[in-house]
């Protein structure tokens, strides 16, 4: 029964953000182009950076992530920005914040946001023993579906994960595959985790994404020289004609695009 009930919340949440990403009633907006469900089974990991393979993603597409949060004081202007431009993004949440700001996880979702995960601690893993780093990646799915959802499982309703630094073992990611978990690197970031002004931060990411053209992007809504950027590079994305993609569970959704 709880698995039902967790199945059915997360088909809502994704036609919520289907709905959501069609109908954006703000003119001129950038908006999301369209909804992209990824199935672990056929995508176990995506993220040029760390992965032979990406997302298939058109040019001038974009997917944006955001990592370590939720954090109120910058998340909540993340999400001011995002939706002052009906878009859609996926944030990978550690489960230490997402139990400490549960109300805040819940805001994500029901603003059409994905959920995904990054450990409860934001530990090293590959410098960690085989069990003790399971163990803190379940404790961290846990963290947040119980903020999400009332329910402290290990099967996250949506089964995308990060690596902290993108620190993995051959043997984490062989278990997660087989616990239908995606692990996601990126195709490029703005390297927010190095202190810098908004300007020099947009810049930055700018001059990445020019040459890459598309790609997964990574970037963290605790730190707020990325909250001060993200209006300023939503309006560079929508002035050069880039589109937005937001990302879905597919074997929980029906009637979307599927990455293959």
């Amino acid at each position: 029964m709880i698995k039902l009930l967790q199945i059915v919340l997360v088909v809502a949440i994704a036609w919520t953000a289907a709905a959501q990403a069609a109908d954006c009633r703000r003119p001129g907006a950038l908006g999301t182009s369209r909804i992209l469900a990824v199935d672990p089974a056929v995508t176990p990991r995506v993220g040029l950076k760390s992965f032979s393979e990406t997302l298939p993603l058109a040019d001038r597409e974009v997917v944006l992530t955001f990592d370590d949060g939720p954090w109120p004081a910058t998340t909540s202007r993340v999400l001011a920005a995002l939706a002052q431009e009906c878009v859609r993004a996926t944030f990978f949440l550690i489960g230490r914040n997402a139990a400490a700001h549960p109300a805040l996880v819940r805001r994500l979702a029901a603003e059409g946001h994905t959920i995904g995960h990054h450990t409860f601690a934001h530990h090293n893993l590959r410098y960690t023993k085989p069990g003790d780093a399971e163990a803190e990646i379940d404790r961290g799915i846990a963290a947040g579906e119980l903020a999400l959802h009332g329910v402290a499982t290990t099967t996250p309703s949506t089964p995308f994960f990060r690596f902290p630094y993108f620190e993995a073992t051959p043997q984490l990611l062989d278990r997660l595959q087989s616990r239908g978990i995606a692990v996601f690197g990126a195709d490029l970031w703005a390297s927010d985790w190095n202190p810098m002004t908004p300007q020099a931060q947009l810049q930055m990411l700018i001059d990445r994404l020019k040459p890459a053209g598309k790609g997964i992007i990574l970037l963290h809504d605790p730190k707020a020289q990325t909250a001060a950027m993200l209006p300023a590079f939503l309006r560079y994305l929508r002035n050069n004609h880039y589109r937005v993609v937001h990302l879905v569970p597919a074997a929980r959704d029906v009637g979307v695009a599927r990455a293959r």
